[in-house]
Protein backbone atom coordinates (compact mmCIF):
# COMPACT_ATOMS: atom_id res chain seq x y z
CA UNK A 1 0.00 0.00 0.00
CA UNK A 2 2.81 2.69 0.95
CA UNK A 3 5.08 1.39 -2.49
CA UNK A 4 1.89 2.05 -4.45
CA UNK A 5 0.64 5.34 -2.32
CA UNK A 6 4.21 6.66 -3.28
CA UNK A 7 4.31 5.64 -7.14
CA UNK A 8 0.94 7.77 -7.23
CA UNK A 9 2.79 10.83 -5.60
CA UNK A 10 5.93 10.71 -7.86
CA UNK A 11 3.35 10.24 -10.71
CA UNK A 12 1.47 12.96 -9.80
CA UNK A 13 4.64 15.15 -8.48
CA UNK A 14 5.83 14.23 -12.75
CA UNK A 15 2.45 15.38 -14.32
CA UNK A 16 2.84 18.52 -12.26
CA UNK A 17 6.78 19.29 -13.20
CA UNK A 18 5.48 18.66 -16.72
CA UNK A 19 3.02 20.73 -16.89
CA UNK A 20 4.75 23.54 -15.41
CA UNK A 21 7.49 22.70 -18.49
CA UNK A 22 5.20 23.04 -20.87
CA UNK A 23 3.77 26.50 -19.50
CA UNK A 24 7.42 27.36 -19.00
CA UNK A 25 7.97 26.84 -22.74
CA UNK A 26 4.59 28.30 -24.04
CA UNK A 27 5.97 31.54 -22.38
CA UNK A 28 9.29 31.31 -23.52
CA UNK A 29 8.25 30.58 -27.42
CA UNK A 30 5.58 33.18 -27.23
CA UNK A 31 5.81 36.28 -29.36
CA UNK A 32 5.10 39.64 -28.41
CA UNK A 33 1.71 40.58 -30.03
CA UNK A 34 0.15 37.63 -30.40
CA UNK A 35 -1.71 34.72 -28.16
CA UNK A 36 0.99 32.38 -26.89
CA UNK A 37 0.51 28.41 -25.89
CA UNK A 38 -1.06 27.86 -22.32
CA UNK A 39 -1.05 32.05 -21.68
CA UNK A 40 -3.51 32.80 -18.61
CA UNK A 41 -2.28 36.54 -18.39
CA UNK A 42 -2.79 39.54 -20.73
CA UNK A 43 -0.57 39.87 -23.73
CA UNK A 44 2.65 41.62 -23.21
CA UNK A 45 2.50 45.59 -23.39
CA UNK A 46 3.75 47.73 -26.44
CA UNK A 47 1.88 50.82 -25.18
CA UNK A 48 1.87 53.10 -21.91
CA UNK A 49 -1.68 52.56 -21.87
CA UNK A 50 -1.53 48.58 -21.93
CA UNK A 51 1.34 49.08 -19.12
CA UNK A 52 -0.96 50.82 -17.03
CA UNK A 53 -3.29 48.46 -17.66
CA UNK A 54 -0.94 45.61 -16.91
CA UNK A 55 -0.54 47.59 -13.14
CA UNK A 56 -4.00 48.34 -12.46
CA UNK A 57 -5.15 44.40 -13.51
CA UNK A 58 -2.16 43.51 -10.45
CA UNK A 59 -3.20 45.96 -8.58
CA UNK A 60 -6.82 44.80 -8.36
CA UNK A 61 -6.14 41.01 -8.03
CA UNK A 62 -3.94 41.96 -5.05
CA UNK A 63 -6.49 43.59 -3.62
CA UNK A 64 -9.38 41.40 -4.52
CA UNK A 65 -6.77 38.47 -2.76
CA UNK A 66 -6.36 40.48 0.58
CA UNK A 67 -10.41 41.07 1.02
CA UNK A 68 -10.93 37.70 0.46
CA UNK A 69 -8.14 35.99 2.60
CA UNK A 70 -9.49 38.83 5.16
CA UNK A 71 -13.45 37.55 4.89
CA UNK A 72 -12.11 34.27 4.66
CA UNK A 73 -10.37 34.26 8.03
CA UNK A 74 -13.25 36.08 9.64
CA UNK A 75 -15.44 32.80 8.95
CA UNK A 76 -13.43 30.64 10.18
CA UNK A 77 -12.91 32.41 13.62
CA UNK A 78 -16.57 32.38 13.56
CA UNK A 79 -17.36 29.14 12.77
CA UNK A 80 -14.25 27.78 15.17
CA UNK A 81 -14.66 30.31 18.40
CA UNK A 82 -19.01 31.08 18.04
CA UNK A 83 -20.34 28.10 17.52
CA UNK A 84 -22.64 26.45 20.50
CA UNK A 85 -20.65 23.94 22.11
CA UNK A 86 -17.55 26.42 22.01
CA UNK A 87 -19.45 29.71 22.85
CA UNK A 88 -22.48 27.73 24.92
CA UNK A 89 -23.67 31.43 26.28
CA UNK A 90 -23.72 33.57 23.35
CA UNK A 91 -22.28 37.39 24.13
CA UNK A 92 -25.90 39.73 23.71
CA UNK A 93 -23.73 42.70 22.73
CA UNK A 94 -25.61 44.83 20.38
CA UNK A 95 -23.43 47.70 18.58
CA UNK A 96 -20.21 48.31 19.20
CA UNK A 97 -18.47 51.42 17.75
CA UNK A 98 -15.67 50.46 16.84
CA UNK A 99 -16.16 47.94 14.49
CA UNK A 100 -19.46 49.90 12.86
CA UNK A 101 -16.87 52.84 11.96
CA UNK A 102 -14.50 50.17 10.46
CA UNK A 103 -16.84 48.42 8.51
CA UNK A 104 -17.87 51.78 7.33
CA UNK A 105 -14.65 53.53 6.70
CA UNK A 106 -12.33 50.70 5.48
CA UNK A 107 -14.99 49.82 2.00
CA UNK A 108 -15.47 53.10 1.59
CA UNK A 109 -11.07 53.93 1.38
CA UNK A 110 -10.82 50.73 -0.39
CA UNK A 111 -13.34 52.08 -3.24
CA UNK A 112 -11.35 54.93 -2.83
CA UNK A 113 -7.92 53.67 -3.73
CA UNK A 114 -9.82 51.44 -6.85
CA UNK A 115 -11.32 54.54 -8.16
CA UNK A 116 -8.36 57.37 -8.58
CA UNK A 117 -6.06 54.91 -10.30
CA UNK A 118 -9.54 54.20 -12.70
CA UNK A 119 -10.12 57.49 -13.32
CA UNK A 120 -6.64 58.00 -14.47
CA UNK A 121 -6.52 54.83 -16.89
CA UNK A 122 -9.99 56.36 -18.64
CA UNK A 123 -8.52 59.72 -18.96
CA UNK A 124 -5.17 58.53 -20.30
CA UNK A 125 -7.32 56.49 -22.88
CA UNK A 126 -9.96 59.05 -23.46
CA UNK A 127 -7.97 62.13 -23.54
CA UNK A 128 -6.32 62.26 -27.56
CA UNK A 129 -3.03 63.65 -27.49
CA UNK A 130 -1.78 65.16 -30.79
CA UNK A 131 -1.71 62.54 -33.45
CA UNK A 132 1.43 62.12 -35.56
CA UNK A 133 -0.84 60.22 -37.95
CA UNK A 134 -4.06 59.52 -38.82
CA UNK A 135 -5.28 55.77 -40.03
CA UNK A 136 -9.55 55.20 -40.79
CA UNK A 137 -10.34 52.03 -40.15
CA UNK A 138 -13.57 50.77 -41.51
CA UNK A 139 -15.05 47.28 -40.78
CA UNK A 140 -16.91 45.30 -43.26
CA UNK A 141 -18.27 41.78 -43.50
CA UNK A 142 -16.03 40.15 -42.70
CA UNK A 143 -12.62 42.39 -43.29
CA UNK A 144 -11.24 45.96 -42.73
CA UNK A 145 -10.00 48.45 -44.85
CA UNK A 146 -7.01 51.48 -43.92
CA UNK A 147 -6.71 54.78 -45.29
CA UNK A 148 -4.15 57.09 -44.44
CA UNK A 149 -5.50 60.60 -45.27
CA UNK A 150 -1.80 62.36 -44.03
CA UNK A 151 0.28 60.23 -46.67
CA UNK A 152 -1.62 60.85 -50.32
CA UNK A 153 -5.26 59.60 -48.88
CA UNK A 154 -4.41 56.14 -50.45
CA UNK A 155 -6.92 53.10 -49.27
CA UNK A 156 -6.71 49.42 -48.88
CA UNK A 157 -8.20 46.13 -48.02
CA UNK A 158 -7.18 43.95 -45.15
CA UNK A 159 -8.35 39.90 -45.80
CA UNK A 160 -7.17 37.28 -43.47
CA UNK A 161 -4.52 35.20 -45.29
CA UNK A 162 -5.19 31.52 -45.31
CA UNK A 163 -1.40 30.66 -46.23
CA UNK A 164 0.61 32.69 -43.65
CA UNK A 165 1.10 32.30 -39.73
CA UNK A 166 -0.06 32.29 -37.36
CA UNK A 167 -3.63 31.47 -38.23
CA UNK A 168 -6.58 33.24 -38.23
CA UNK A 169 -4.72 36.41 -37.24
CA UNK A 170 -2.52 36.43 -40.42
CA UNK A 171 -3.56 39.40 -43.49
CA UNK A 172 -2.88 39.89 -46.85
CA UNK A 173 -2.32 43.44 -46.16
CA UNK A 174 -1.01 44.75 -42.68
CA UNK A 175 -1.99 48.34 -41.21
CA UNK A 176 1.31 49.50 -41.00
CA UNK A 177 2.65 52.62 -38.55
CA UNK A 178 5.91 53.89 -37.36
CA UNK A 179 7.28 52.91 -34.00
CA UNK A 180 7.13 55.50 -31.19
CA UNK A 181 4.80 58.04 -33.26
CA UNK A 182 1.01 59.24 -31.79
CA UNK A 183 -1.16 57.26 -34.16
CA UNK A 184 -4.72 58.39 -33.88
CA UNK A 185 -7.64 55.37 -35.20
CA UNK A 186 -10.74 56.52 -36.79
CA UNK A 187 -13.23 53.65 -36.70
CA UNK A 188 -16.67 52.99 -38.35
CA UNK A 189 -18.57 50.57 -40.04
CA UNK A 190 -19.89 50.40 -43.56
CA UNK A 191 -23.15 47.29 -42.56
CA UNK A 192 -22.77 46.60 -38.87
CA UNK A 193 -20.79 47.33 -35.71
CA UNK A 194 -17.67 45.91 -35.38
CA UNK A 195 -14.94 46.47 -33.05
CA UNK A 196 -11.48 47.17 -33.54
CA UNK A 197 -9.55 46.20 -30.71
CA UNK A 198 -5.56 45.24 -30.34
CA UNK A 199 -4.76 43.47 -26.70
CA UNK A 200 -0.97 44.30 -26.92
CA UNK A 201 -2.18 48.17 -27.38
CA UNK A 202 -4.60 48.51 -24.92
CA UNK A 203 -7.36 49.58 -27.60
CA UNK A 204 -10.54 48.18 -27.90
CA UNK A 205 -13.38 50.99 -29.88
CA UNK A 206 -16.67 49.85 -31.31
CA UNK A 207 -16.96 50.83 -35.59
CA UNK A 208 -20.32 51.50 -35.88
CA UNK A 209 -22.55 52.60 -39.18
CA UNK A 210 -22.78 56.22 -39.73
CA UNK A 211 -20.91 57.14 -36.77
CA UNK A 212 -16.63 58.11 -36.49
CA UNK A 213 -15.23 56.77 -32.89
CA UNK A 214 -11.58 57.53 -32.16
CA UNK A 215 -9.06 56.12 -30.17
CA UNK A 216 -5.20 56.14 -30.04
CA UNK A 217 -1.82 54.11 -28.98
CA UNK A 218 1.76 55.16 -29.28
CA UNK A 219 3.71 51.72 -29.90
CA UNK A 220 7.15 51.62 -28.26
CA UNK A 221 8.19 48.64 -29.94
CA UNK A 222 8.35 47.52 -33.34
CA UNK A 223 7.07 43.98 -34.97
CA UNK A 224 3.80 42.39 -35.47
CA UNK A 225 0.65 43.06 -33.27
CA UNK A 226 -2.46 41.12 -34.19
CA UNK A 227 -6.37 41.51 -32.50
CA UNK A 228 -9.64 40.73 -33.68
CA UNK A 229 -12.87 42.23 -34.12
CA UNK A 230 -14.66 41.82 -30.69
CA UNK A 231 -17.93 42.48 -32.06
CA UNK A 232 -20.80 39.66 -32.85
CA UNK A 233 -21.21 40.56 -36.82
CA UNK A 234 -21.88 38.05 -38.65
CA UNK A 235 -21.68 34.30 -39.25
CA UNK A 236 -17.18 35.27 -40.14
CA UNK A 237 -16.78 37.13 -37.44
CA UNK A 238 -14.13 34.76 -36.55
CA UNK A 239 -12.44 35.53 -39.30
CA UNK A 240 -11.99 39.25 -39.14
CA UNK A 241 -7.93 39.31 -37.81
CA UNK A 242 -6.17 42.84 -37.20
CA UNK A 243 -2.68 43.13 -38.12
CA UNK A 244 -0.45 46.23 -37.50
CA UNK A 245 2.95 46.07 -38.32
CA UNK A 246 5.11 48.62 -36.28
CA UNK A 247 8.53 49.76 -38.41
CA UNK A 248 10.98 52.90 -37.68
CA UNK A 249 10.67 56.04 -39.26
CA UNK A 250 12.31 55.07 -42.55
CA UNK A 251 10.81 52.07 -43.43
CA UNK A 252 7.19 53.98 -42.82
CA UNK A 253 8.20 56.39 -45.25
CA UNK A 254 9.22 53.35 -47.71
CA UNK A 255 6.38 52.13 -47.98
CA UNK A 256 4.22 55.06 -47.86
CA UNK A 257 5.49 55.62 -51.13
CA UNK A 258 5.14 51.93 -51.86
CA UNK A 259 1.42 51.59 -50.93
CA UNK A 260 0.71 55.23 -52.65
CA UNK A 261 1.63 52.85 -56.03
CA UNK A 262 0.28 49.73 -54.80
CA UNK A 263 -3.39 51.15 -53.40
CA UNK A 264 -3.75 53.87 -55.89
CA UNK A 265 -7.24 55.00 -56.09
CA UNK A 266 -8.79 52.82 -58.64
CA UNK A 267 -11.93 50.44 -58.42
CA UNK A 268 -9.95 47.54 -58.94
CA UNK A 269 -7.85 47.87 -55.76
CA UNK A 270 -11.25 47.72 -53.71
CA UNK A 271 -12.31 44.37 -52.72
CA UNK A 272 -15.88 45.57 -51.84
CA UNK A 273 -15.60 47.31 -56.07
CA UNK A 274 -14.13 43.87 -57.60
CA UNK A 275 -16.84 41.70 -55.71
CA UNK A 276 -19.42 44.09 -57.18
CA UNK A 277 -18.05 44.16 -60.77
CA UNK A 278 -18.24 40.62 -60.16
CA UNK A 279 -21.90 39.98 -59.50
Amino acid sequence: MKMSMGRTGRRLLGFVVAGLVLVAAGAASAELGQPAPWEMTMQGSATEVMDFIHWFHNWLLGTITVITLFVLTLLVIVVVKFNARANPVPSRTTHNTLIEVAWTLIPVLILVSIAIPSFRLLFLQLDLPKADLTVKATGKQWYWSYAYPDNGKFEFDSLMAQDKQPRLLAVDNEMVVPVNKVIRVQTTGADVIHSFAVPAFGIKIDAIPGRLNETWFKATKTGMFYGQCSELCGKDHAFMPIAVRVVSDQEFSAWVETAKKKFAASPANSFASAGAAAQ
